[in-house]
């Protein structure tokens, strides 16, 4: 279904239990909405889950480019019109980066929170100008060379050599999805949602008392790290380190990773 805010369209999928808590999930960069087709699969008995494809990703269409903050205002006006007035809100790395954010910015909407590989943005101006210096060569190399080869490139990054284990036709639907994105939309992303435009969330992680969980996988060491500084920092998070998993824990790892989601609402709830 499509919703409609300013000059942009937004694509989000419903499905599970209406009875059941919200669970709102944010997809990573270079991912869509059916990169939780198998949670929705399995889980959807237990919760009533909204998926939502981010600017830049998907169906989402967006002409002018949106910063994070946007992104989370035009995200608030979606859950109001959904009515949804307290959620469980759920991201995977750059989806996780926004849903902290809009728990910042908005932490009246928030039950509880859920990082799956995510970081509250870099401290220091000279990191965070570095980090848009990179992301401008990777938006340039999307607009040069196209879809195709940018994911080539994406898929041999460090970050990502774990998913080299999984089975063929898992590692052909993870292609399949970053293919289908586009050359612009993931450029826009790059520039305008991306780790060095973003606001740093280092100082206020402090003051936010909703309950988070922390989720990072073994091989992610970087991550682990990050995490580790926000648990110290943040009032009634947990932490949790996935072994045999990388940064994507919900694809390495789905059943522990959907174990540990249902957990952490029902004991919530």
């Amino acid at each position: 279904m499509y919703y409609a805010i300013n000059d942009a369209t937004y694509w989000y999928e419903i499905d599970g239990n209406s009875a059941k808590p919200p669970v709102v999930m944010l997809h990573g960069f270079t991912g869509s909405t059916s990169t939780w087709s198998d949670f929705v699969s399995n889980w959807k008995s237990e919760l009533r889950i909204i998926t939502i494809d981010l600017p830049g990703h998907g169906q989402t269409q967006t002409p002018t480019p949106r910063t994070i903050e946007a992104c989370c205002e035009e995200l608030k006006g979606l859950f109001q019109f959904l009515q949804l007035e307290e959620i469980v809100l759920l991201g995977y790395s750059m989806g996780g980066r926004v849903a902290l954010s809009f728990a910042m910015l908005y932490p009246a909407f928030i039950q509880s929170l859920i990082l799956e590989s995510a970081s509250p943005g870099l401290a220091y101006k000279e990191d965070r100008d570095q980090r848009i210096e990179k992301d401008e060569m990777l938006a340039h190399k999307l607009e040069t060379e196209g879809v195709q080869k940018f994911i080539d490139f994406w898929e041999s990054i460090p970050m990502f050599q774990s998913q080299r284990n999984l089975s063929i036709s898992v590692q052909e639907n993870i292609r399949k999805e970053r293919l289908a994105q586009s050359a612009d939309g993931l450029a826009q992303s790059l520039r305008y949602m991306g780790t060095g435009f973003q606001p740093s969330w280092w100082e206020q992680l402090k003051h936010f008392t909703k309950p988070i969980l922390l989720l990072n996988g073994e091989y992610d060491e970087k991550f682990i790290s990050i995490n580790k500084r926000m648990k110290d920092r943040m009032y009634a998070s947990d932490l949790k380190v996935i072994e045999q998993a990388g940064h994507a824990i919900h694809v390495e790892q789905p059943e522990i990773f959907g174990k540990l989601v249902i957990a952490f609402i029902k004991q919530q709830r």
